[in-house]
């Protein structure tokens, strides 16, 4: 390394709440509204349902409520089906609506086949127990599927150390230097600082210059809000979420759950 070996230690460690910042707890503040709209869709399957075969008008909105009522003591496990037919619904909608935006990395912030028949997007926060749980999970798909393309989106939903590592990360992706961030991370120990930030920025082989500039830069920034956004389009609620095919996986799914959704976005794709 050419480059200054305090550049990363000058940065001040506490810092005014940054917009960053702000976006992100705004962000978690206002979850929850997907859930809600699925419920009212739940509610007018089984009124349609309800009322599918019968003669003559509705009276008046207590009827329709009193058919759904019934209808829900009469067959308590249509709330399911229905839950599950149209959460598969909106979530197909949601990917299809914001694929490109998905499953198009940042950068250098991919693995595996470029031109991959099968992609896979992790969102993940380095703070984050579950997702340095799962990372070998990815690393053996990698291994293991040829076909296979991983799309990481750095997702930091959990504080400000969150923050600094997911731009150290982007600027790894800039420097073509991801994997090894990435990976040199997860696989050391201990909690998220400025130490371990600077240990695994060497460690990767990393611009410490460059990374030193990522923490005032509004193009990283932007991403990360970018990538926050997206989790809050798509409805997730936490850390590791994945995205294959037509699915969103939440929490550490494990191998099995991630090779077998892999394995029906390829069927889906080659009957298409």
């Amino acid at each position: 390394m050419t480059d200054s070996n305090d550049s990363l230690a000058q940065e001040p460690a506490k810092k005014p709440e940054s917009a960053l910042a702000r976006f992100r707890r705004q962000m978690i503040a206002s979850s929850g509204w997907w859930a809600a709209g699925l419920v009212i869709g739940v509610l007018v399957a089984l009124a349609a349902t309800s009322l599918a075969g019968r003669s003559g008008p509705v009276a008046d909105s207590s009827a329709t409520r009193e058919l759904v009522r019934q209808a829900i003591l009469d067959n308590p496990e249509i709330i399911l089906e229905a839950i599950n037919l149209l959460q598969k619904k909106e979530v197909a909608k949601l990917l299809a609506s914001n694929r490109q935006a998905i499953e198009t990395p940042f950068a250098g912030a991919w693995a595996g086949a470029e031109n991959g028949d099968v992609v896979l997007v992790e969102f993940f926060d380095f703070n984050c127990p579950f997702c340095r749980q799962s990372a070998p999970d990815v690393e053996r798909l990698l291994a293991e599927d040829k076909g296979l393309k991983v799309v990481f989106r750095d997702m930091p939903v959990l504080g400000p150390e969150s923050e600094r590592f997911a731009l150290a990360s982007l600027s790894a992706a800039q420097q073509g230097k991801y994997r090894q961030f990435y990976q040199t991370v997860f696989e050391g120990q201990g909690g998220l600082s400025e130490e371990r930030l600077i240990k695994s920025v060497r460690a990767a082989g990393m611009n410490e210059r460059q990374v030193s500039a990522a923490f005032g830069s509004e193009e990283l920034e932007n991403e990360v809000k970018g990538n926050l956004a997206l989790g809050r389009a798509l409805g997730l609620t936490g850390t590791p979420s994945y995205v294959v095919g037509d699915q969103i996986l939440s929490g550490a799914v494990g191998y099995e759950a991630l090779k077998a959704a892999v394995a029906e976005a390829r069927a889906r794709e080659n009957r298409s």
